[in-house]
């Protein structure tokens, strides 16, 4: 049987987008979801390799999360990995690469359950790189404690910050909820006025900080504002 001209070129085309993904591994713009036991998560996830490194970041457009920053992303093959950034216990997916390169399934693991995910390349990747902070007065650096009243729980929250090279970096630890460490994805101050971006979890914080050993202000998350009173560690109580 004899391939018309032009069929035999767009055969070479689709054998060339085929090949373009496979070789490209799990870089790329992914959609899909995570299947709960009462409904689809759905997400986003931007896989790329500029470098010798991978970087990634997702997206939780239901929880208003953006840009959360993946760790520990490898592919071997077929194989592909990675975690929120967090710590060893985040939350983390552990899938295959289908074989023409269109999608990825697998395992999402968190507080010791699984649930199934896929998804389905989209496009080029587009990474949502944190910008480095600028640094931050003496005053703010080291471990606030404080807790949220939110949907009738309190949740004991820990926020740690330092000065490093290259800025500051802060992270905030839920005790309550595994105390994980969420990495604080913005921190800026300007005079007594303090802003936290934690973009994992769709959160904003904004307070004042007052004699140095407290830190009061809202927390913003889904919607919903709630006061949020941060006392420095090791502070010696009101008289």
């Amino acid at each position: 049987m004899r391939i018309p001209a032009a069929g035999l070129v767009l055969s070479l085309l689709l054998l060339g987008s085929f090949c373009a993904a496979a070789q490209d591994g799990p870089k790329g713009h992914w959609r899909g979801g995570v299947e709960l036991p009462d409904r689809t998560l759905d997400m986003e996830v931007d896989l790329d390799k500029p470098a010798a490194a991978w970087i990634g970041s997702l997206s939780v457009p239901a929880q208003n999360a953006t840009g959360i920053p993946l760790a520990d992303i490898a592919f071997t093959e077929g194989k592909v990995t990675f975690r929120m950034a967090g710590g060893a216990n985040a939350p983390a997916f552990s899938g295959t690469l289908s074989e023409d390169g269109k999608t990825m399934s697998g395992d999402f693991s968190q507080g010791g359950a699984s649930f199934p995910f896929k998804f389905t390349r989209a496009g080029e990747p587009k990474v949502d790189v944190p910008k480095p902070s600028p640094a931050v007065a003496k005053e703010l650096l080291g471990s606030w404690e404080g807790a949220l009243e939110a949907a009738g729980q309190t949740l004991h929250l820990i926020l740690k910050v330092e000065n490093r090279d290259d800025g500051a970096h802060a992270t905030l630890t839920s005790v309550d909820q595994g105390g994980v460490e969420i990495p604080v994805t913005s921190i800026s101050q300007k005079d007594a006025k303090v802003t936290l971006e934690v973009k994992n979890v769709g959160g904003h914080f904004e307070g004042d900080l007052k004699n140095a050993t407290e830190l009061d202000g809202t927390w913003s998350q889904n919607g919903n504002d709630m006061p949020l009173k941060l006392k420095k560690a090791g502070s010696a109580p009101k008289g």
